[in-house]
């Protein structure tokens, strides 16, 4: 029945975990999946994440009924307020239809679902580079997806103008795709000043922003890092965005995130809302409990000033590994070490070639996605010079 299927030869980057674990060398070194691992190289454990956890535990244990197709009510509410903040107009108002998901990549599919039937002619664009996965699940959605310039590669920056350029000839309702932090794979930011530009072409042109926030914390700040999402709801946008605490909770297998659409009114808040608890119905039904309940406690509680306290040390333990690996590199006279400086967030954009990253994974065991991104979360002081010299290596001599 099945012998005409093709072979699935796995993703890019959850394959490298396989390769990784098999790898008998103690000098390894994973910087390729986009998780955060504490000074030791583990997977760190939050205390407020913990504390929250022994307080479940201490309620009786009562059979779990489905939860609506919306998921938990305390956490939609406390991830609007974290992804908005207080202050926020439209969260006031009642104009953001928000849903729990299966992680950031369940809020993309949702997303891309209900854009696919209710703008069946608009296109989806995404940065050129983008997380491969934002390109499997749009035309996975049916949606066709095309690029705007976002990286340089001869200079290794940001090319905004280019960016600018084209989404200022972008048709009406096109759908933008946007990183507001931590860009992946990159990580290169645009500064507020220019995020001011893109916004008034997505304005001028009536565009669909798609804002993915995945790393939220780990490039300025909390609040710093919502500079996009807030300034876009000033500027009277109608827009989704998709939202992961995978990162920022260290709960990556408890596949908690949420969808939201920022709307004009709250009756057509109602009726967006409606639309994405039919698609959830169609997809998956309802959410899971456990990591809403939690990440719900933490936020909602006196454990939201221990949580922020730990995710600025994650951010600050990761701009550090950075600055060493940047000065290393610099030392070592490669320009690299200055580019790396200005990048934010989990990854940074190492411009090696795949070559080159196939040497330093057989001869050294460190393992890099194949387009170069570099997770820098993974470094620790131990094994930072280790990777240094591997880079040099393999930049300046030839096998």
């Amino acid at each position: 029945m099945f012998e005409h299927l093709a072979d699935y030869p796995g993703d890019p980057i959850l394959s490298l975990i396989g390769a990784y674990q098999s790898d008998g060398r103690p000098e390894k070194v994973n910087l390729s999946v986009g998780i955060y691992t504490d000074a030791q190289g583990k997977l760190s454990v939050l205390q407020s994440v913990v504390a929250a956890e022994q307080h479940l535990r201490k309620r009786s244990l009562a059979p779990s009924m489905y939860l609506p197709m919306e998921g938990h009510e305390g956490y939609r509410l406390s991830a609007q307020r974290l992804q908005f903040g207080n202050e926020s107009p439209a969260l006031a108002e009642g104009r953001i239809a928000t849903l729990q998901t299966l992680g950031g990549s369940g809020a993309l599919k949702i997303g891309a679902d209900f854009l696919r039937q209710w703008f069946p002619g608009s296109s989806v664009w995404v940065s050129d580079p983008t997380w491969d996965n934002h390109i499997a699940i749009f035309e996975g959605a049916g949606l066709a997806v095309k690029k705007y310039p976002y990286y340089c590669s001869s200079s290794a920056e940001l090319a905004f103008e280019g960016m600018l350029k084209e989404l200022s000839t972008l048709p009406s309702r096109s759908i933008v795709l946007l990183h507001p932090c931590c860009h992946n794979p990159t990580g290169l930011d645009l500064t507020n000043a220019q995020w001011l530009k893109v916004i008034k072409v997505l304005v001028e042109r009536e565009l669909i922003p798609f804002v993915d926030c995945a790393y939220q914390g780990f490039g300025e700040g909390l609040d710093q890092d919502a500079f996009a999402i807030r300034e876009m709801e000033r500027a009277g946008l109608t827009f989704l965005v998709s939202y992961s605490f995978s990162k920022n909770f260290s709960l990556y297998g408890e596949r908690v995130g949420t969808l939201s659409v920022v709307c004009h009114s709250p009756q057509v808040a109602t009726k967006v809302l409606g639309q994405l608890k039919a698609t959830v119905r169609r997809n998956y039904s309802s959410p899971p409990n456990h990591g809403a309940q939690l990440v719900d406690l933490v936020l909602g509680s006196e454990l939201s000033t221990l949580w922020r306290t730990e995710l600025e040390e994650m951010r600050l333990r990761t701009s550090s590994m950075r600055e060493l690996l940047a000065t290393l590199l610099s030392d070592a006279g490669l320009p690299l070490g200055e580019q790396l400086r200005r990048h934010r967030g989990l990854f940074s954009y190492t411009g090696l070639n795949k070559a080159q990253i196939g040497r330093l994974r057989q001869e050294f065991g460190i393992y890099l996605v194949d387009n170069g991104r570099m997770c820098v979360a993974g470094l620790t002081m131990e094994k930072t010079p280790y990777v240094s010299s591997a880079i040099v290596e393999v930049l300046l001599h030839r096998e």
